[in-house]
């Protein structure tokens, strides 16, 4: 077996060049691969087409990276929490591509199995299926891309017929995923919220780099654990279990 481990998040990220398209995991600010988003940003690595549920706060997460105007796409299901973002989009400078959050995790595990494509009931009768859904403003309040109609058949199956849209798969260049725990091989385990679109993102990079808080030695993890095995994962780095996770909006019971 391959060992996969690699020194630094800095050397796993070096081959990401402009341009590049990236599935990148986290659920809000839960899971976030952080080393390799600073890493990312640290090299300078510019016009980025993201895949990722969100896009981080203003100051952390992916935020990082479009506050430093780095995404030139997005595609995503929630955009909030990031003024930042909301200002880049309407004034012209950044695309979104709006996903419903099934769609968009299908998309991502559809393009990991080698799917080109498939149908769902999810957007049936709204823009996402007739199109229309600004996708970049000009900048003067004006619609400068829209989301083109996308195909509409009608099945059956279970007995009942229901229209249907068919929605392409995602495959990046790269992934960028973080990881509780991993071995050598690639094998990753997921800690609760964290495992939200981490194992999905990994799928679809033709490349997925992962952060690990803890590596450890092949055979060490049960295999009945295992939520992403290795043949996913092509460079892992250890990050530690100190490094700094973030709640985006604490809330605590008032003491009785």
């Amino acid at each position: 077996m391959i060992d996969k481990q690699w020194a630094s998040a800095a050397e796993a990220v070096a081959d990401i060049p402009d341009g590049a398209s990236l599935a990148v995991g986290g659920f809000g600010l839960s899971g976030n691969p952080m080393k390799l988003i600073e890493a990312l940003h640290a090299q300078g690595t510019t016009d980025l087409s993201i895949v990722s549920n969100n896009c981080g706060v203003d100051d952390w997460g992916l935020g990082i990276l479009l506050g430093a105007q780095r995404i030139r796409k997005m595609t995503s299901s929630y955009v909030g929490e990031n003024k930042e973002f909301e200002r880049q989009f309407l004034e012209g400078d950044l695309e979104l591509e709006l996903t419903p959050q099934g769609t968009l995790a299908e998309k991502l595990r559809a393009g990991g199995a080698g799917i080109a494509a498939f149908y769902t009931q999810t957007g049936v009768g709204t823009q996402v299926a007739e199109g229309g859904l600004p996708r970049r403003y000009d900048g003067s309040g004006g619609v400068a891309v829209e989301s083109p109609a996308k195909e509409v058949r009608s099945f059956a199956p279970a007995g009942t017929p229901h229209d249907y849209v068919l929605e392409e798969s995602i495959v990046t260049d790269f992934a960028l995923v973080h990881a509780w725990r991993g071995d050598r091989h690639g094998n990753l385990i997921f800690n609760k919220a964290a495992r939200n679109f981490n194992p999905l993102a990994a799928q679809a990079g033709r490349v997925c780099i992962a952060q690990v808080e803890e590596l450890v030695e092949p055979g060490e993890l049960d295999p009945d654990c295992i939520h992403l095995p290795g043949i996913y994962v092509h460079r892992i780095v250890e990050v530690g279990t100190g490094i700094e996770k973030r709640i985006e909006r604490r809330t605590v019971r008032e003491g009785n």
